[in-house]
């Protein structure tokens, strides 16, 4: 590679078609083919599943919930009140997501923080109610503590991407 300032080169020594590690730069079509994933249909679908389900499991909470024939038990009401929030959140992310593009690895996190609220909520809620009632503690301790790796395998794993991408932004500045 020629030194910095030779003709052909801009001032940080880039070679005119050439990236910082000298390999050649990216043409227009390799740029599309590579963009094709992230805004690809699918892409946006996933962006929709979160939405939909959201606006339709709150819609279906808030009207079960205004259906009732008769005054609910305080607790019944906490569980409706913090199902319909998680399903507003959801929706809520569903519809930041679609919005901006393509779909970051910030999203990713956000998501996995949403899972894991979740997955906590219902373990905390469906431990409290097993408690109260004597029966199916163990049951309802396992099936949180699944839903709940679950979460937690998917923040670590958006956080080492964004991570990654992060890396690579300084790395290409």
């Amino acid at each position: 590679m020629n030194e910095p300032g030779t003709p052909g080169q801009d001032t940080k020594g880039n070679d005119g078609g050439q990236g910082r590690d000298g390999r050649p730069g990216m043409s227009a079509g390799e740029l599309i083919e590579r963009l094709r994933g992230p805004l690809s249909p699918g892409r946006r679908l996933r962006a929709v599943a979160p939405l939909l389900s959201g606006l339709g499991g709150g819609a279906f909470l808030a009207l079960l919930w205004a259906t009732e024939p008769g005054p609910l038990p305080g607790r019944t009401l906490w569980a409706f009140g913090a199902l319909l929030v998680t399903s507003l959140a959801w929706a809520v992310y569903g519809g930041w997501a679609l919005v901006r593009r393509p779909l970051y690895a910030g999203e990713q996190v956000v998501a996995g923080w949403l899972a894991l609220a979740a997955a906590l909520l219902t373990t905390g809620g469906t431990a409290w109610v097993a408690g109260v009632r004597g029966a199916g503690l163990p049951v309802a301790l396992a099936i949180g503590a699944v839903f709940t790796a679950g979460a937690v395998v998917l923040i670590v794993r958006a956080h080492g991407r964004r991570a990654a991408l992060r890396r690579r932004v300084r790395e290409l500045r």
